[in-house]
């Protein structure tokens, strides 16, 4: 069995570090962050350019014809970075659902433009007080010569930047998902902010319109799309996860080889020695996880159990993992001038998002209660 990605998988994963690495400064960042978008346009930009923004995106559309697989690697190297740039939002949330469920007239018109970085996608999968995002509250009813939407969308990531947000909605038909203008009218956004200090948005629908001509998924005509869409946003988190926990894993054994306390370095010290092995074991966890996951989906393989395994790990293992960093460097990993703190922060975003390990791991024990 050949468990290696392919050479040009190696080469995506590559050209996405040197990116990523070459651009994402510490200067830089906090310039964007002080922006009213908190959104590299630079960057974006600058992936755009390299086709980047393609993975996940068919060749006849100006993509690289990847999947899940590619968008995942693309990930992984956003989360190392921790990236301002919505990503997730717009390739596992919007083109990869696009690709997979749109019409020819819906990929024409929507993916080109993002793979030349003109056009944001996301989707909005949050409701309040809603434990199951495969049951939305929000409901869609044809009212002349359009679908209306009712309900509330909370924690959207990046709809302020978004040309589309895609829309689960139940009918009396069944559930579908909408194409929605968020700036449409009968929509009221109103910004949020995430752990990390990204913008969110709670999105109150108040009869929006959506034509028929936007509607991805017919109501009731496939019950396995949305949860095909929420496995595929999970295990863009997961790869976030694993890019991020793995590169503040290596700064702070950095940290531990140069900083010296008592004529030795810290890495010298069996405990720090045996915390960091701990932290080390918890991401290959994570990796493995992510990577078993995704290859399912990207080969069209029953994978709702692998992804509810690969998003415990991703929590509980990022979870410990920062919790060791943060401890292991001291005082040093509390200070907002140092980029560990950034890390964390996003670190404990992507752990909750969709669901933390807890819900996962009864979401798991659900599936095999069912299955005996």
């Amino acid at each position: 069995m050949d468990l290696a990605f392919s050479d040009e998988q190696e080469a995506l994963g590559r050209l996405a570090r040197d990116i990523f690495d070459g651009h994402v400064t510490s200067d830089r960042l906090k310039e964007v962050e002080a922006g009213p978008e908190r959104f590299d346009r630079a960057l974006w930009a600058e992936l755009a350019r390299s086709n980047l923004l393609g993975a996940g995106i068919p060749e006849a559309h100006g993509g690289i014809g990847g999947g899940v697989i590619e968008v995942c690697l693309l990930l992984e190297q956003a989360g190392a970075a921790v990236a301002p740039v919505a990503l997730w939002p717009a390739l596992a949330l919007g083109a990869l659902p696009l690709a997979r469920f749109g019409s020819a007239e819906q990929q024409a018109a929507l993916l080109p433009r993002v793979a030349s970085g003109d056009a944001v996608l996301s989707s909005a999968l949050n409701e309040p007080n809603a434990d199951d995002p495969l049951r939305p509250a929000t409901e869609a009813t044809w009212e002349g010569d359009a679908w209306r939407l009712e309900g509330v969308k909370t924690s959207v990531p990046a709809a302020h930047v978004a040309e589309r947000v895609l829309v689960p909605a139940s009918t009396e038909n069944g559930s579908g998902v909408f194409l929605l203008d968020p700036r449409a009218g009968g929509v009221v956004a109103e910004q949020q902010r995430g752990t990390g200090g990204e913008i969110l948005s709670r999105l109150e629908l108040d009869g929006a319109a959506v034509p028929e001509a936007d509607v991805l998924v017919e109501p009731g005509t496939d019950a396995t799309a949305l949860s095909w869409m929420l496995d595929v946003a999970l295990v863009g988190i997961c790869a976030m996860q694993v890019g991020l926990a793995e590169r503040a894993l290596k700064m702070t054994a950095e940290y531990l080889s140069n900083r010296e306390q008592f004529g030795r370095p810290l890495a010298k010290f069996q405990a720090v020695q045996q915390r960091a092995a701990d932290a080390y074991i918890d991401v290959e966890a994570m990796r493995w996880t992510t990577w078993q996951a995704a290859w399912r989906l990207s080969e069209d393989l029953p994978a709702t159990d692998e992804v509810a395994i690969a998003k415990y790990w991703a929590s509980e293992g990022s979870h410990r993992v920062l919790a060791a960093a943060q401890h292991l460097h001291g005082g040093v990993g509390v200070d907002i001038e140092y980029p560990l703190h950034r890390y964390t922060l996003s670190s404990k975003q992507l752990e909750l998002t969709l669901g933390g390990a807890t819900q996962h791991l009864a979401r798991l024990g659900d599936s095999m209660a069912e299955a005996r």
